[in-house]
């Protein structure tokens, strides 16, 4: 959220990005517009390994990045073991995003990539000023954001675990950052965050979902847009107990379990209808240009006049 916010303090421009992009998930959330997708969508995402040689465990291992990838590939898609923890009330609200992940097989040259990139820097560490995505600044160049996701995996200062840009920033900086021990659940992934959901976290962010809470601190007048998680005061970490209880929201509490919430990996495992709705919303608005390959090829198959294949 520090980037978010920063952006909307610096930047007119990102300030009428972000109303028009509220809008547009407005039309889908009243049911005004409708998705128009039907199969599953896979995204291909470069992962930016920016590593310190004098810190070799920087330079997380191919293993480590593929542990992330299908960890995504169970979460967006409720395919997660964990989901069968979601309490008795709200099972009804859980959802199967229909988005993938994989890491690109062309680099923006058209050249086969294995979608890591690994890049030696004299930086001990990062943090969310976005100097690790430009190399003038020791990091890496992001790739065309309008055709990859990209994920920076770095060492992040203090105890910062990630952060995402929202859409509608500069293409420059658009993507998600990792700490290196809370990216996928082999390697250096340490717990309590050693089961790959910070990243699972922060693209949410980068696909327009805010945290459960709605970022009014500890109050309980913020709104996260989406109708089907509870009000709560404030972000929820470590391991809470079932029902936890804020902003009189008795009797099932909070929606701790949640991707958005703050808990620890273990204790986070669901999305909901309403935020798969809004997350789409922004997959067929500002971040169109991804699926647009995709929906050609499923098109396609599909032939004349048939429906796209799932």
């Amino acid at each position: 959220m520090p980037v978010h916010r920063r952006l909307l303090n610096e930047s007119t421009s990102y300030r009428a990005r972000r109303s028009s992009i509220e809008n547009q998930a407005t039309t889908y959330k009243l049911g005004i517009r409708m998705s128009s997708r039907t199969g599953v969508i896979s995204i291909p995402v470069v992962v930016h390994v920016v590593h310190n040689p004098a810190a070799p465990e920087q330079n997380i291992s191919d293993e480590q990045i593929h542990s992330q990838i299908a960890i995504l590939n169970q979460d967006f898609r409720a395919a997660n073991p964990d989901v069968s923890q979601v309490p008795a009330v709200w099972k009804g609200l859980v959802s199967d995003a229909m988005i993938e992940f994989h890491l690109a097989t062309r680099d923006p040259n058209g050249q086969q990539t294995s979608g890591i990139v690994r890049v030696p820097t004299n930086r001990p560490d990062f943090s969310h000023d976005d100097s690790v995505k430009s190399s003038a600044t020791g990091g890496a160049d992001a790739w065309p954001a309008d055709q990859y996701l990209n994920m920076w995996v770095c060492q992040l200062r203090g105890g910062l675990l990630g952060y995402a840009q929202f859409p509608g920033g500069p293409p420059d900086t658009d993507g998600v950052v990792i700490r290196h021990s809370a990216f996928g659940n082999t390697g250096t992934a340490a717990a309590p965050f050693n089961l790959g959901r910070t990243a699972t976290h922060e693209i949410g962010h980068w696909l327009n979902l805010f945290h459960i809470w709605g970022d009014d601190g500890e109050g309980c007048s913020g709104d996260d847009k989406v109708d089907d998680t509870p009000n709560q005061g404030g972000g929820n970490t470590g391991m809470p107990k079932f029902p936890h209880i804020s902003c009189n929201n008795a009797p099932n509490g909070d929606m701790f379990m949640n991707y958005m919430d703050y808990t620890d990996d273990a204790g986070m495992f669901m999305f909901t209808s309403g935020q798969s709705l809004r997350m789409n919303a922004c997959l067929e608005g500002p971040r169109a240009s991804l699926l647009v390959p995709q929906l050609a090829a499923q098109a396609m198959a599909a032939g004349p006049g048939m429906p796209a294949a799932a």
